[in-house]
């Protein structure tokens, strides 16, 4: 291969390694190979520290606290040139795991004061014990940097929440003209639904299993039957910060990764939701986009300013959604106690947590380019007076009118309706004046329920 074609960022092949290289360092050293080394590392180190400090295995000498700490800032001072080292182990072992331990043994030489102790490293542990407590710290360590972007979000949502909540506009369902809502309702509407599963997503409970080749802890019992390695076990686990998964087979189910991929599609799924509709409203014009000095719209027509964000933002969550589908779909299958199928396939747990951070970010860039623009918001209301055959006809069926839906239908379906025509049909109805005098003060901009309380949070929280 020519130098000029090695890895760069204009020869990646994949856009977090390339052109959007720069928005996803956040999950560059969680997510990455060396991520992963380097939490296998940690994991490694853990239970050998946790071995050593139990009284019933006599045959190594407990680790004095200069020795622990060496240990502990190996792993946490762990660097890519090490996590190199490791990878050139494994061109020889074709094993990523055995590469880590041989790894170990050898640099651990200069810290340990018994030798015996370096034949304790690994001891037990079947290659996914190690691996799927390091993907389970990487998914917690990834989750902290997702729900930092989700809560910037949140607020950004929040604001605009609360500057439009009186804005009053009309709705579109099916896309076509309905009862006005406000922009702030609108807002408010993702605002909650992003909270509600931003919560769902962080109290997910991220498990791992440390039990041995098929679940059985076989060996643990043969080298010291006495020994209760199920509560071993689940003590060294849950000192990791993870929930111990007490039955599995060699690998942990993965039905905790699953949950934690759908919940994190459920967040895509509204943030495209969201990504459409401000797309939808800006081609309305209800928002304009902020002119960018020097930027350019379209190669050909100088007047545009195309909504890119979030095109870009609904593009990349499809992606992740797509690969997050097939991640909970597969991971949880596999045949009899263990296949190899699932490995390659949790590899892209970075991928689809990457494209879900390039998602974020254009939404969050496409909001804070957009404001609404009034006038055109204020004309569409002006000149859809039909909307407000909802609320006569609702008024004349309190009254038991004739037919009232069906005489509203025949003066506004398929046609505009203006000020006049609607209050010449309401004067001829026969109501209490009282009840008259209201629907004649109505207008499409003051139609809009209780839109401006639900924006601010008033008779809608569930907390």
């Amino acid at each position: 291969m020519q130098d000029s074609l090695r890895l760069s960022r204009i020869t990646a092949l994949s856009v977090m390694d390339g052109r959007e290289a720069g928005k996803v360092d956040s999950l560059r050293d969680i997510l990455s190979e060396f991520g992963l080394i380097r939490k296998r590392i940690h994991v490694e180190i853990e239970w050998l520290i946790t071995l050593s400090q139990n009284s019933e295995i006599k045959e190594l000498k407990p680790l004095t606290e200069t020795e622990i700490l060496k240990l502990r800032a190996l792993a946490n001072n762990f660097e890519p040139s090490q996590a190199l080292e490791v990878k050139e182990i494994e061109t020889t072992t074709n094993h990523d795991v055995k590469a880590v331990e041989y790894y170990l043994k050898e640099n651990l030489k200069d810290i340990l004061i018994s030798d015996t102790s370096l034949e304790f490293i690994h001891f037990g542990c079947t290659s996914e014990d190690i691996t799927n407590l390091s993907y389970a710290l990487m998914l917690n360590d990834a989750r902290d940097v997702v729900v930092q972007q989700l809560n910037a979000m949140e607020q950004q949502l929040d604001a605009m929440t609360t500057k439009y909540a009186s804005v009053a506009m009309l709705s579109r369902t099916h896309g076509q003209i309905a009862s006005p809502t406000t922009v702030g309702k609108e807002f408010a509407n993702f605002r909650y639904r992003l909270n509600d599963q931003g919560k769902r997503y962080q109290s997910i409970e991220v498990k791992g299993k440390f039990s041995g080749p098929v679940g059985n802890f076989n060996a643990h019992y043969v080298a010291y039957p006495d020994l209760d390695w199920p509560s071993l076990a689940k003590n060294f686990v849950e000192s990791l910060g993870l929930t111990y998964h007490p039955m599995t087979a060699q690998s942990d189910p993965h039905d905790d990764i699953a949950e934690y991929c759908h919940c994190l599609q459920r967040i895509n799924s509204i943030l495209i939701d969201l990504a459409r509709d401000m797309w939808g409203y800006i081609s309305l014009g209800y928002f304009q986009q902020k002119l960018i000095e020097n930027e350019v719209g379209s190669s050909t027509m100088p007047h545009k300013i195309n909504p890119i964000d979030f095109e870009n933002a609904e593009g990349n969550l499809g992606v992740a959604n797509a690969l997050l589908d097939h991640l909970a779909a597969k991971l949880p299958i596999s045949r009899w106690q263990r296949d190899l199928s699932d490995s390659t396939v949790r590899r892209n747990l970075g991928s689809a947590i990457g494209h879900c951070v390039l998602g974020y970010a254009a939404i969050a860039k496409g909001l804070n380019k957009v404001e609404v623009n009034i006038e055109r918001i204020s004309s569409d209301l002006d000149s859809a007076w039909e909307v407000l055959a909802e609320p006569v006809q609702t008024v004349m069926r309190k009254y038991n009118l004739e037919m009232p839906y069906e005489q509203l239908k025949a003066l506004t379906r398929a046609k505009s309706v203006t000020r006049e025509e609607l209050a010449e049909f309401i004067r001829n109805l026969e109501l209490p004046e009282a009840e008259k005098q209201r629907l004649l003060k109505l207008a499409p901009h003051t139609y809009i329920g209780n839109a401006v309380d639900a924006a601010n949070g008033k008779k809608y929280s569930t907390d």
